[in-house]
């Protein structure tokens, strides 16, 4: 999972519309000769997490590894930002490979839309009320209704982000697991989740949609009104990740299990 790529010669650069992230595209621009996308070897990209996961997302068909430099906050998917030796750190990272979600949904009105999450596809409640959601698993009913408000889906990447804010377990990479996680769940009332083989089929049916509104989201991506929602792992469209030996992604997520 974690294997060395070939000789990285050209690279492109997109940054965030922050002042910082901009600043550090000047830097960049002046120490490298910055290629178009279509050129390169290896993209960076410069800005926070949303950044990263929204880069992710746009250049995923462009088939090179994305090399994350944090200048936002947090960084939890970006390497520590340093503006020389950075084709010494490209040829030296490590690659994750990310396997999307693939939400499937369809709405009140009879619209399919399906979208692609790196980190969750999640439901959530447009009412004052609590949705009533029925869980089925590999076509088999596990949860007749489930008042929330909400539930997910998460991948290892993501389980350290929104999941792990509903309480969600915090997974290792390469462990081919998935979690189910509940929003605010009241009945049941003690269900906390569970951890899915990552080759299971999520679906999610909404139970009275019109009075109790539903909306899926696979990342940024957002579904109003939907009756139905189907969730499972894409492996024909990974997305490659390139860390510094010193930063893996592997180790971040691992270590947050030891966070106080």
């Amino acid at each position: 999972m974690t294997a060395p790529y070939e000789t990285i010669k050209k690279i492109a650069c997109v940054a965030s519309d922050s002042p910082k992230a901009r600043d550090g595209l000047k830097q960049l621009a002046e120490r490298y000769d910055l290629v178009p996308v279509k050129e390169a070897d290896a993209l960076v990209a410069l800005g926070g997490d949303g950044f990263m996961l929204q880069t992710v997302h746009d250049y995923l068909d462009a088939g090179i590894p994305i090399y994350g430099m944090n200048r936002g906050t947090i960084g939890f998917l970006l390497n520590r930002f340093k503006a020389d030796g950075l084709m010494e750190r490209l040829n030296r990272a490590h690659r994750v490979v990310l396997n999307p979600l693939v939400m499937t949904a369809e709405t009140i009105g009879g619209r399919t839309s399906s979208a692609l999450a790196f980190n969750e596809v999640a439901l959530h409640r447009y009412s004052q009320q609590s949705a009533n959601i029925r869980v089925r698993i590999n076509g088999r009913e596990r949860l007749e209704r489930l008042v929330c408000d909400g539930v997910m889906v998460a991948t290892p990447a993501g389980s350290t982000a929104y999941n792990l804010s509903a309480h969600g377990p915090i997974i290792p990479i390469g462990s081919n697991v998935l979690a189910l996680t509940p929003v605010s769940p009241f009945r049941p009332r003690r269900w906390n989740g569970a951890l899915l083989p990552h080759s299971a089929e999520v679906e999610f049916e909404i139970l009275d949609p019109e009075h109790r509104p539903v909306g899926a989201a696979a990342d940024s991506f957002e579904v109003r009104g939907v009756v139905k929602v189907r969730v499972v792992e894409d492996h024909s469209r990974p997305a490659l990740v390139l860390f510094d030996p010193d930063h893996s992604l592997e180790e971040r997520i691992f270590n947050e299990q030891f966070v106080h």
